[in-house]
């Protein structure tokens, strides 16, 4: 079978096309043939050693990949052959809270992941897809759509009928976000630098859309369309960008979902806004099986369909990343595996 592995760190030329034995499910796992597979921000950090876990020489590449069962190993009673799936981002996180033994623990970065025409996963790190997506759809939802939902539902503060929400940008992580909170009843401001992308964003839900080329000091318009009560909801996907601008845009008792790869050694934060916010930071790490399933029985109900961009061969699985790096893109860039 082909992958694609790293072979060394520090720039995407280390992103190498392998041929590799077709693995043999053991008790418990299964053998998935992959269909798709989906570019994130980490894949990336990965391969130019800007991830806070360091990527393993040799690892097959990306987190987010989805196919169906070809065969199952002894004693795996979760799914069956032919069942289509797709793998959590942490393999040993089932429920309750993330230790570090399973952060370090990551498909595409420290054991295989979806870069393979062929794929070996432990049944407890498989989820179902929902029936309405395809094979591409299913691949985006790993990392992107699990983080978006968790920014949302993490408690003490999940999202309310009614509340605001305020995304940054038209990746991955923003859209689903967006998608979310409207099927939750929420109020959604959006934030884009790009006038074509702002006629996108409100076409997919969005009731305000600010433009921060024009507003680059974009929280001064936040009480205007707020009621003057700020946001309550901030998934916080620019770092240290717009970390202090989203502390003066958040309202009281409001959360910033601070996406955790989104954060970076050079985040400084002026005390001021943070000493007057009277509001929660939470950093965001994907998500558990539990919740991951909790967000599919979501996409389920309200028939939500993730935003593909455009989708390409498996073959260009490289210059995938580099288009995805040069950050032109409106949702997800998705590898058509087979």
């Amino acid at each position: 079978m082909k992958t694609f592995q790293f072979d060394s760190f520090g720039s995407l030329d280390g992103l190498k096309p392998h041929q590799a034995a077709l693995p043999k499910p053991g008790p418990g796992e299964v053998l998935v043939r992959m269909r798709a597979a989906s570019l994130n921000v980490r894949d990336l950090m990965i391969a130019e050693q800007r991830y806070a876990v360091p990527g393993k020489a040799g690892v097959v590449a990306l987190s987010d990949g989805a196919g169906e069962t070809a065969e199952c190993g002894p004693g795996v009673t979760r799914f069956k052959t032919g069942d289509r799936v797709t793998a959590t981002y942490f393999p040993q996180w089932r429920d309750g809270r993330l230790d570090f033994q399973m952060a370090f623990d990551q498909f595409g970065c420290t054991r295989d992941g979806a870069a393979a025409e062929y794929a070996l996963y432990h049944q407890e790190a498989l989820v179902a897809i929902p029936e309405h997506l395809s094979f591409e759809e299913g691949a985006t939802l790993t990392c992107a759509a699990a983080t978006a939902w968790s920014a949302l539902t993490t408690l003490p503060r999940a999202v309310l009928p009614g509340e605001r929400v305020l995304t940054m940008g038209s990746g991955g992580v923003p859209l689903f976000a967006l998608q979310f909170a409207k099927a939750m009843g929420a109020e959604v401001i959006a934030l884009t630098s790009s006038a074509s992308k702002a006629l996108r964003l409100k076409a997919l839900g969005a009731d305000h859309v600010i433009d921060t080329r024009a507003d680059p000091d974009w929280e001064k318009r936040v009480p205007g369309l707020t009621d003057g009560r700020g946001i309550d909801h901030i998934v916080e996907t620019g770092g240290a960008r717009t970390i202090e601008h989203s502390l003066r845009a958040v309202g009281a008792d409001g959360q910033i979902a601070s996406i955790g790869v989104m954060l970076g050694a050079d985040l400084r934060i002026d005390p001021a806004p943070l000493g007057s916010a009277y509001a929660t930071i939470r950093r965001i790490f994907v998500g558990s099986r539990a919740s991951f399933e909790a967000m599919n029985r979501a996409i389920r109900l309200h028939r939500i369909r993730p935003v593909i961009d455009h989708v390409r061969p498996f073959d260009a699985t490289v210059e995938a990343l580099h288009a995805f790096k040069a950050q032109n893109h409106f949702g997800k860039i998705v590898l058509s595996i087979a």
